[in-house]
């Protein structure tokens, strides 16, 4: 990740130091910017991805807890009319 973050700021500086506002550096600067969004739309789905994975995760043991919970109540005889 470091190494990603230290091209990034070294591609950055290049394209900084030679802007001259001809087309190739603006074709260089469109370029680069490109590159960098398409990074972060890479990183934001994978990110997403991990956040929904771990809530549908934490929907499964919610479920799992609840069916244990209704199991040991009924092992207990305890009556449930008043719950879910």
């Amino acid at each position: 990740r470091l190494s990603e973050q230290h091209q990034t700021e070294q591609n950055t500086a290049y394209i900084m130091s030679g802007l001259g506002g001809d087309d190739e550096d603006t074709e260089d600067l469109t370029v680069f910017v490109q590159g960098l969004l398409q990074q972060m739309q890479t990183r934001f789905q994978q990110m997403s991805d991990t956040i929904i994975g771990r809530i549908d995760e934490m929907g499964t043991r919610i479920d799992d807890l609840e069916k244990s919970i209704a199991d040991l109540m009924e092992q207990a005889g305890v009556d449930d009319s008043k719950g879910s």
